[in-house]
């Protein structure tokens, strides 16, 4: 969800690995792409005179990471590189289907067809209480960040019902903790992963 503190995590994680020697691809979905930076303008702007039907958000989402997909992720990987990005397919599976009430088989099979084979080694779902992610948004909210507190009680249900049923991919982390201490546990991870 927004407000667990990914940003700040992906710049140390992918800092980390360039300490290490690993070359790294950091991108964001939707976006990292001239058609997915049009896509994310077009689906978090608050525009009440541009309303978007749930079935096409989940649309505009997953055509904005095939593009993703294809220009960035997997010449990255092509070339050797790690690829850490800032939300994948789950976003989806989670936002439109757990949260928004589509069909979440159709959302999963919608997104593998996007990602054509592309899948990550690991998830890092960082997870906290809505009230306290919710203290930590500044700003602006985008349209998504205003669809109101049922909506984001069942994105953090929705995401921890997937790490559930997916315990070796998606590794929920305790987002409450210290920003060293998410860190560390994200490392404690990755680091195996990156040894295999």
């Amino acid at each position: 969800m927004d407000g667990v503190g990914k940003s700040t995590q992906i710049e140390l994680f992918c800092d980390w690995l360039r300490g290490r020697g690993r070359r790294v691809t950091s991108c964001r979905d939707p976006g990292s792409t001239a058609v997915g930076e049009r896509v994310r303008d077009l689906v978090l702007t608050t525009d009440p005179t541009t309303p978007i039907d749930r079935r096409t958000e989940m649309l505009l989402y997953m055509a904005a990471r095939a593009q993703l997909v294809e220009e960035v992720i997997r010449p990255a990987l092509a070339r050797g590189e790690v690829v850490v990005s800032d939300r994948f397919v789950l976003a989806n599976i989670v936002y439109q289907g757990h949260a928004g009430q589509l069909a979440i088989e159709q959302v999963r099979a919608v997104g593998q067809v996007t990602i054509a084979g592309v899948r990550p080694s690991a998830v890092f779902l960082l997870d906290m209480p809505v009230p306290l992610a919710d203290k930590r948004l500044t700003g602006e909210r985008d349209r998504m960040e205003q669809q109101g507190d049922a909506f984001r009680q069942r994105l953090r249900k929705g995401f921890l019902a997937e790490a559930k049923g997916d315990p070796g991919m998606i590794h929920v982390i305790d987002a409450s903790q210290s920003i060293d201490d998410v860190q560390t546990a994200i490392r404690e991870i990755a680091g195996p992963l990156l040894e295999a």
